[in-house]
């Protein structure tokens, strides 16, 4: 079969990118409309190939893993040595311990604490309704999600002061892209930031050891105490980072799948309306419409939107050559907006996940946790915890922002890039307004 070189983008274009200050996505975008699915553009001496067509994620994700690896993770001052970060047969050990934990066994173990955490934002939210109390959507998916991943891990529910301290979290996440990739001595508020956190890991890890299960029992935190009893590599060190990495992965992600969400709602009330109408509250056909809408923002937003991978060996990457030592980024966000993959991409529609046939089959056409064997481990727990909560939320509350984020920061996640606040409408007001 012939080979080719990937096609690359004029590098003029790329210098009128980097002059005009756009985002990273505004040239990813850029060379998938113009070059097609496997593409190239430089922005230093050897290209970087960027990946959306179906076949050719799959064969870097889930066929050749091997060939097209990690480097080291961007959010490694934060993580450490988790799960996230980790790579050959450290990262197969740590794999294998948690993944017990996020399959349908493991998982049972969790939903009473997610009922929890759901009921607990749910009281909140009845609050803000009765006061008119205006709040911001997206720091309320946050609480709810640290909630979830707090109780989950220590057996404890979020009580204010962790809470607090948790707030390090997404401030060292939020400043890690304007660190240099290799930074390992971070200064000045990060590194505050970062002293909080492993204080707060700490005083979690000594209770946990000390057998202080929480009122909902024993949570992931002491299975990684257990493990150490028997796994010399499970040292203190190693359970921080575990613990942080699971705390990062395990809310930062949700909570900005939520809030896009309901911005998406916001514009597309129908899909609400679509979602609560499939079945009655607590039927099978209402939870499946509402992971529907969690399914289709996360078509729109995926949780990992960029997944970089390093070429370790030369290959062919449908029909196009790949060298050692290229820098390949596989892209969830545009491949998720492919018109050529999906009706009408730019439209908010729950029946892509409802209805036969409606959406691409192909496993390489929506992978908004990865696939293959790095996809997220949490994806199970986050679907879970995601249609949980808008089971209590969407059938009482729809927000008014009043205002709107103008769009997205790509960093590790895609997020909002601005504030959310809103108040409460409540939902028997309005049908009667109506």
């Amino acid at each position: 079969m012939a080979t080719h070189a990937v096609p690359e983008l004029d590098p003029a274009l790329v210098g009128q990118w980097q002059a005009g200050g756009g985002d990273i996505i505004d040239l990813l975008t850029q060379a998938r409309e113009q070059l097609g699915g496997v593409a190239a553009f430089r922005l230093g001496p050897r290209p970087t190939v960027l990946v959306t067509d179906p076949v050719a994620v799959q064969h870097v994700l889930a066929l050749h893993p091997g060939r097209y690896v990690k480097r080291s993770h961007r959010a490694r001052l934060l993580i450490g040595d988790g799960v996230l970060a980790a790579t050959g047969e450290a990262w197969q050990r740590q794999r294998r311990l948690l993944q017990s934990q996020f399959t349908g066994r493991g998982m049972r173990r969790y939903e009473q604490r997610i009922t929890e955490a759901a009921r607990t934002s749910a009281a909140r939210w009845a609050e803000y309704a009765r006061t008119g109390q205006v709040f911001d959507v997206g720091e309320e998916m946050r609480r709810f999600a640290l909630d979830t991943i707090w109780r989950s891990l220590t057996g404890h529910p979020l009580d204010p002061a962790t809470e607090r301290e948790l707030a390090a979290v997404p401030a060292v996440v939020a400043a890690l892209p304007s660190l240099p990739a290799d930074s390992t001595a971070p200064e000045g508020t990060v590194a505050a930031d970062l002293a909080v956190i492993d204080a707060l890991a700490g005083h979690a890890i000594a209770a946990a050891r000390d057998k202080e299960a929480g009122p909902d029992g024993p949570g992931l935190l002491h299975v990684l105490l257990d493990a150490a009893e028997t796994r010399p590599e499970y040292t203190d060190g190693l359970i921080r980072d575990e613990l942080v990495t699971l705390l990062v992965a395990g809310h930062e992600t949700t909570a900005t799948t939520l809030t896009w969400l309901y911005l998406l709602l916001d514009r597309n009330p129908e899909a609400r309306e679509q979602a609560l109408a499939a079945g009655a509250d607590g039927s099978p056909e209402r939870r499946l419409a509402i992971q529907a809408l969690v399914h289709e923002a996360l078509r729109f937003y995926p949780s990992a939107w960029i997944l970089p991978r390093s070429a370790a060996e030369d290959d062919i990457l449908a029909g196009y050559e790949i060298e050692a030592g290229t820098d390949v980024l596989v892209c969830p966000y545009l491949t998720h907006r492919d018109p050529q993959l999906w009706d009408d991409p730019s439209r908010f529609d729950l029946t892509r996940f409802t209805v036969s046939g409606r959406r691409p089959v192909h496993p390489g056409s929506y992978f908004p946790f990865g696939i293959g064997p790095r996809a997220c481990l949490g994806l199970q727990f986050a679907l879970r915890e995601s249609t949980v909560l808008l089971e209590h939320l969407l059938p009482a509350h729809t927000p008014r922002f009043r205002s709107i984020p103008d769009g997205a920061a790509y960093s590790i996640t895609v997020r909002p890039d601005g504030p959310t606040p809103a108040v409460l409408g409540d939902q028997a007001a309005d049908a009667a307004r109506r």
